[in-house]
């Protein structure tokens, strides 16, 4: 008989009592999905992880406000990302002593092939960013959560904090919009479940 790991509820109620191994155990399970979105957000891996650590430390700051959604951290996550990424340089200031202390722990070093697929990887994802500069900020928001993703209404709807209607109606608007200009990029391999989506698929809810 295996033990099955524990749920996100079970450790966020341990993490929201000041547990801090219980909060590590959640990091160690969301922070590479956050971290796949900042950078998809930012076309930037340094600002993503430095982002993704500030999503975590606010996460820690207001753990007496946090509220799962179908037991999952990971919407609320989403939500607090969004809010980092909109106030970008703000956040990264107001952080800076605790990411210096995290910048300074040991890193791996990057060969010279895996320092270029980083640097080819923000390259293709700024011209996903371009491809999308058409959209009004809150439909990129939606389709980055419903796309690249893979989020569903609901689960979108939570992290935005909007009704599940307006996700599907920001979703069709961006979808309809992208479809009068020129086929964007494909955002493949930087993504939560390693599998390509394009901007135009569709998603179950």
């Amino acid at each position: 008989m295996t033990n099955e790991p524990p749920a996100d509820a079970e450790l966020w109620g341990r993490a929201r009592n000041g547990d801090e191994r219980a909060f590590g155990e959640l990091f160690d399970r969301h922070s590479r999905t956050v971290y796949n979105y900042c950078f998809r957000r930012t076309a930037d891996w340094s600002a993503a992880e430095d982002l993704t650590s500030v999503v975590f430390m606010e996460t820690w700051r207001r753990r007496s406000q946090v509220r799962l959604s179908a037991d999952s951290l990971l919407p609320w996550l989403y939500g607090v990302a969004g809010n980092v990424l909109r106030n970008h340089r703000r956040s990264l200031r107001r952080h800076g002593a605790a990411l210096e202390r995290v910048r300074a722990l040991p890193a791996a070093v990057d060969d010279a092939a895996a320092a270029a697929a980083r640097l080819d990887a923000e390259h293709e994802m700024r011209a996903v960013l371009d491809s999308i500069r058409r959209l009004n900020r809150k439909d990129q928001e939606v389709l980055a959560l419903c796309v690249w993703e893979g989020l569903g209404y609901a689960e979108a709807a939570a992290a935005l904090g909007v009704p599940v209607g307006t996700v599907r109606s920001r979703l069709a608007r961006a979808r309809k919009r992208l479809r009068q200009g020129a086929e964007p990029a494909r955002a493949d391999g930087h993504r939560r479940g390693d599998r390509p989506t394009t901007l135009y698929t569709e998603e179950a809810s």
